[in-house]
């Protein structure tokens, strides 16, 4: 029999300090104020009140009432089938895309609706667009190719009054496209952000649920349902995440002058370290892993070229230093540079392969 794993700490130090969600769930105040989570509360081996993460009603439980309690999202709902995302690992994407904007900004976290963000593939959950909002009073446009989606954001947002013209939801006519067709003629953006599909196939995904539920639940065997849920679209797609995001950078050169920041998300660190690495040949020689090494998920990010200033687009933020263009670099030290960039590209390759022979460990998969 599998021992359990020692009691969580307090605090989650991996989370980002602003994060709402670094304390450890006090879930006898979330079911007083959601009495819908109690049913699915019950003590662990440990003694602590805890739901199980491997049931996805429990999960959706949770989730409502997180937000009611954290960020006033008293409804919130979702079709049966689709994303039900983990809402403290959401809110650090958005809190490191805060830190993003303020390195710019002499250290001052913008807010207010004069910052722009597009969500590429928002979902029903609405996830971004409302952390976003109720946080930094930010204004989205979240793009999705399943008009049912859409329809459930966008009711979503009209049940709750705190997200009043927060989201201008648009359907994606092309599955295989990411900005065109979603992106204006007349738009700026300050950043965009995406949780693109993780894995490459229907097969891939499968297994992933249920290395996950193993380790969430070891008498859980091979059950195929997955505890956050997921349409096949939110859950793969051909080339799996660095295929999407291949996509997302290739398209970015369109619309460089539309956007100041282009980031994504990723599941596992070495695939956005090889993403990286490859940004290149794809058109893109300044995308770069994020450089905060306890953010709790890896990221990469890449600028745009927008000409509009900044402060005139953003009511709520001072003006800010524009990034410094590239220095041109002699000769010699531009040659010193290709060999460097070729050995250490080399030696990752190495390491890549290294890796993907490994045996995976089994390790406890904690929500969030």
């Amino acid at each position: 029999m599998k021992k359990p794993s020692p009691p969580p700490a307090a605090e989650k130090d991996g989370l980002h300090p602003r994060n709402r969600h670094r304390a450890r769930y006090d879930f006898a105040q979330l079911v007083a104020g959601s009495p819908g989570l109690a049913p699915f509360v019950r003590p662990n081996p440990y003694q602590d009140l805890s739901i199980d993460f491997a049931n996805p009603a429990a999960v959706k439980a949770l989730n409502q009432a997180l937000l009611k309690q954290f960020y006033g999202i008293a409804a919130w709902d979702l079709p049966a089938g689709y994303l039900c995302p983990p809402i403290p690992g959401r809110a650090d994407y958005l809190h490191y895309l805060a830190d993003l904007l303020a390195a710019d900004n002499a250290g001052a976290v913008p807010r207010g609706p004069g910052i722009r963000v597009l969500d590429v593939g928002m979902g029903a959950n609405c996830i971004y667009p409302i952390l976003g909002h109720r946080e930094y009073g930010w204004q989205f446009v979240g793009t999705d190719i399943d008009p049912t989606a859409l329809g459930v954001a966008r009711q979503l947002v009209a049940a709750n009054p705190a997200l009043t013209g927060a989201l201008t939801g648009r359907r994606q006519p092309d599955p295989a496209a990411v900005f065109e067709g979603v992106i204006r003629a007349d738009e700026q953006f300050d950043l965009t952000l995406c949780n693109p599909p993780f894995h490459a196939s229907a097969a891939e995904a499968a297994a992933g649920t249920g290395r996950k539920l193993r380790n969430l639940d070891p008498a859980a065997g091979g059950r195929p349902v997955r505890n956050f849920a997921g349409r096949p679209g939110e859950l793969w797609c051909p080339g799996g995440e660095v295929g999407f995001v291949r996509r997302m950078v290739a398209e970015s050169v369109r619309f460089a002058t539309q956007g100041y920041w282009f980031t994504s998300w990723f599941q596992r660190r070495i695939r956005c370290r090889v993403f990286t690495r490859r940004c290149t040949t794809w058109g893109r020689s300044t995308c770069a892993p994020w450089p905060w090494p306890r953010a709790k998920k890896p990221a990469a990010s890449w600028p745009g070229r927008s000409s509009t200033p900044r402060n005139e687009r953003r009511g709520a933020r001072p003006a800010g230093p524009a990034p410094p263009p590239p220095p041109e670099a002699p000769a010699r030290r531009a040659s010193l540079f290709r060999i460097f960039a070729f050995i250490h590209n080399l030696l990752l390759t190495l390491r890549c392969c290294s890796l993907a022979k490994q045996k995976p460990r089994n390790s406890r998969i904690h929500h969030g």
